[in-house]
């Protein structure tokens, strides 16, 4: 093994670079829907090798060491998210006379911005570089500040974050409640990368290899306690609510055509107004944790996905009315629509569109909404709109209109007094916007998403495996509805308790599992990273100022 890694370490100028970018998207397959988690074994101790041979073009120099490990991670991070978000493109599709030339910028161009941030965590740990454990808990450190870095900087996109990869299934999620997405994004590369001391000594080797089980097992063994612990939430009292998933799949060029309007609507309805239905088989690998019929019950709660209405409703009296019709006694629905503000300026009127939660009740009246507040760059707004708009640019999904940002989050009290905190679209891939707000109580998060735009892609399953992680860090279950899938009802162990799948036009009813207490609240999930972070900085100086002590560089 020694003799492979001095090979690596030793590759020159492009082969170097080539394997950089394999690795990277090998490291992809790791993510949902694949899972492959080992491969994360093989392709972050080759990545230590690399980085040991990171030495520039004048040995010994530092700024030269730290641009060739910027390089090397950057390549890597180019790898492995053209590799894992290239379905981007495809919503540049749906309307591709019109946006097609852009599809070169969601399949490089996002890419090899957000490689920035591993270019960077490889330089950042090259600093703090040594010849044994203590460089790959410099890596792990470097990779977690990364990842956390990556959900702020440039308004943020945390997607696909390294620490997915060590939790394909629920007894592997547990983890996240102690520090986070981001923690057990250090801990993943930790563990992923101590194999590459088997090209060390015989002692060290052992004790690497010896060290990776044990956390490995840890990280399980912890998973198989808490879940034990929990008990089977995914059955949930008698008395909770009927939840609805309506899942319509309707194509994105329909939802988009004018004329198509009625019946994309008269779709939802009917589907609103069938008899109480069993959620659908799970598919395999849920099978342990899918939940049977709600009872024959009717539901009290159902919900619509992403601008699932297309009709603004606050203008649309008849369309309201129809909801109404449709709904039974005591029943309220939960709709993805666009909401309108009307306004004035300058003395012409004008108005403000929230891509929005609102909530509707059997008498036909909007009870309550809640706004999205994290908008998506280019997509639902034009960053630069002034400039941009000039050469004909406009954001891909808000049509001519753009939307505007909620300046907070909002919850929505239900009949009965059940309060959800709404999160439309790729908002559940923040940690920071799952956390209910200061002071006031949720019982379950609604997810309303529209990922028809990416077809029958990796994005649509990689979507839901990252929702499922905010219900294991806030403790509370979640209802998520899809256009086209993938659906489901999420316990707060993240079990999936009813699931609809990709393209199937469907609903699902389940009993809502209720929320728990999370095992850690928001703000010590967050100690507990930093301090995660503290230790493995720690190792990593102490190991580099012992091998300057000793005479190395």
């Amino acid at each position: 093994m020694e003799h492979f890694a001095q090979r690596i370490l030793l590759l020159p100028g492009w082969r170097r670079a080539a394997l950089s970018v394999a690795l990277g998207a090998l490291t992809a397959l790791t993510q949902a829907p694949f899972h492959l988690f080992a491969i994360g074994f093989v392709t972050f101790p080759l990545l230590v090798w690399l980085l040991d041979g990171a030495v520039g073009t004048t040995p010994g120099k530092a700024s030269g060491a730290l641009r060739a490990a910027f390089r090397i991670g950057w390549l890597f991070g180019l790898g492995y998210f053209a590799a894992g978000i290239w379905w981007l493109a495809n919503a540049l599709l749906v309307e591709a006379p019109e946006f097609a030339w852009a599809i070169p910028l969601a399949v490089l161009g996002l890419p090899a911005v957000l490689a920035v941030f591993y270019g960077a965590a490889c330089a950042l740990a090259r600093l703090a570089w040594s010849d044994g454990v203590g460089r790959i808990a410099a890596l792990a450190a470097a990779f977690g500040l990364a990842e956390w870095a990556r959900s702020f900087i440039l308004t943020g996109f945390p997607w696909n974050a390294i620490g997915y990869a060590l939790m394909p299934s629920p007894v592997l999620m547990q983890s996240a409640a102690i520090g986070g997405i981001f923690a057990v994004s250090a801990f993943a590369v930790l563990v992923f990368a101590l194999p590459a001391q088997l090209a060390a000594r015989r002692g060290a080797a052992i004790t690497a290899v010896a060290l990776c089980v044990v956390l490995v097992g840890a990280h399980a063994g912890f998973g198989i306690w808490r879940l034990a612990q929990a008990g089977d939430l995914a059955v949930a009292r008698d008395d909770a609510p009927v939840i609805r998933l309506v899942q319509p799949a309707i194509a994105q060029e329909q939802k988009m055509d004018r004329e198509a309007r009625a019946a994309t609507f008269q779709t939802l309805l009917d589907l609103t107004a069938l008899d109480a239905a069993p959620d659908e088989a799970p598919a395999a690998g849920d099978q342990a944790e899918a939940q049977g019929p709600a009872s024959g019950r009717a539901p009290d709660i159902v919900v619509w996905p992403e601008t699932s209405v297309p009709y603004l409703l606050t203008r649309d009296a008849a369309a309201l009315a129809s909801i109404g019709e449709t709904l039974l006694p005591e029943q309220m629905l939960l709709a993805g629509a666009v909401r309108e503000e009307p306004g004035e300026q300058a003395g012409s009127v004008t108005g403000r569109y929230y891509n929005s939660v609102m909530a509707v009740t059997t008498g036909g009246v909007i009870a309550g909404a809640a706004d999205k507040v994290h908008l998506v760059p280019f997509g639902e707004y034009l960053p630069f709109a002034d400039l941009l708009s000039a050469i004909g640019l406009r954001a891909v999904a808000a049509a001519d209109r753009g939307y505007s940002a909620a300046p907070a989050r909002t919850t929505i009290t239900l009949q009965g007094g059940l309060t959800v905190l709404p999160l439309v679209c790729y908002e559940s891939i923040f940690p920071k916007l799952a956390v209910p707000p200061s002071g006031q109580r949720v019982d379950a998060i609604v997810n309303v998403t529209n990922d028809a735009w990416f077809g029958r892609t990796p994005g649509p399953w990689q979507h839901l495996h990252q929702t499922r992680l905010r219900a294991v860090e806030t403790g509370l279950p979640i209802i998520r509805v899809a256009n086209n899938g993938i659906s489901a009802v999420v316990d707060p162990q993240g079990r999936i308790v009813a699931r609809i799948g990709h393209d199937v036009r469907a609903v699902a009813d389940a009993l809502l599992p209720d929320a728990a207490q999370p095992l850690f609240p928001e703000r010590q999930r967050e100690i507990n990273f930093w301090l995660f972070l503290s230790i493995l900085s720690a190792i990593a100086i102490t190991a580099r100022i012992r091998l300057r002590a000793f005479g190395g560089n």
